[in-house]
């Protein structure tokens, strides 16, 4: 199969017919894969490209990319699983789309098969918890600090000669409150409870990540490095696109989440003050 020549058009005496009758870029990609006996299936196993996308490709409709820079590693991914050499059809689609590589487009729809966390609604028992806790410790150490005065004034009025170790009696009782047992859960009790927090690591890798507030306000639009880590906290909900999920872990209100995210995954997800859901 012919995908065309590289050559400059000023190296060429005469026009290269050829070039005008070679196949698109997704035309290419599509004939070779059929002659390779691939399936469309087949290849978005292999390739970790989502179905939808390879269709879309293979009929020169390269939006559902998300922008030239996705579109050209797809192309790369796509030309070496069926057997082509990408770098003509890099250059091919280079040639037919300007031939730049801009930043990734934010808050565009990029798949349509991404996850949206729904809103979780009604009363919020962890901070009901939370508040009961308080006051019984509350309680318990004022108790126990008035049980401690009235102990220490009893020998005085009781007896003539009081003896110097009977004062020392109440601190233990005094040092009890301060004793309060700190489960895993004191990370979700100190985190707001009236506000989303949500902590995005790059651990497994680098991957482009972009966020926004509740009003749809860009709070970070960018390429996180392997070891990088953003904070990001909203009063109602946080929305997420992560660019490669699977180089990404994400704390929630205090809480890892356990999501197994595939590697070269975009994912869409949107967190709120009740994430992550217990159960």
């Amino acid at each position: 199969m012919s995908i065309g020549s590289n050559s400059p058009e000023d190296e060429r005496p005469f026009p290269d017919v050829s070039e005008e009758n070679r196949p698109s870029v997704g035309r290419a990609l599509k004939q070779a894969r059929i002659a390779a006996g691939l399936t469309v299936d087949s290849i978005s196993g292999s390739t970790r490209v989502r179905i939808a996308i390879v269709r879309a490709i293979e009929a020169d409709d390269f939006a559902p990319c998300g922008g030239d820079v996705y579109a050209r590693g797809h192309i790369r991914t796509l030309a070496k699983a069926v057997g082509l050499d990408p770098e003509p059809l890099l250059a091919q689609f280079a040639a037919e789309h300007g031939g730049g590589r801009p930043a990734p487009t934010p808050a565009a729809p990029l798949f349509e098969a991404e996850r949206i966390r729904p809103e979780r609604r009604g009363p919020n028992w962890t901070a009901a918890m939370v508040a009961a806790i308080v006051v019984v410790v509350g309680f318990v150490g004022f108790t126990a600090l008035k049980g401690g005065g009235d102990d220490a004034k009893q020998p005085v009025a009781e007896g003539p000669a009081p003896t110097t170790g009977k004062p020392a009696s109440p601190t233990p009782k005094e040092s009890k409150p301060g004793k309060t047992p700190a489960p895993s859960d004191s990370a979700i009790a100190a985190a707001p409870q009236d506000k989303v927090t949500v902590q995005v690591s790059a651990v497994g890798g680098r991957s482009w990540i972009s966020a926004k507030d509740h009003n749809g306000r860009m709070l970070f639009d960018g390429l996180l490095k392997q070891g990088d880590s953003k904070t990001f906290q909203d009063s109602t909900k946080i929305n997420l696109i992560l660019g490669d999920a699977g180089a990404i872990q994400l704390y929630v209100n205090g809480k890892k989440i356990e999501d197994q995210f595939r590697p070269g995954a975009v994912e869409r997800l949107t967190y709120t003050k009740g994430d992550p859901e217990v159960g």
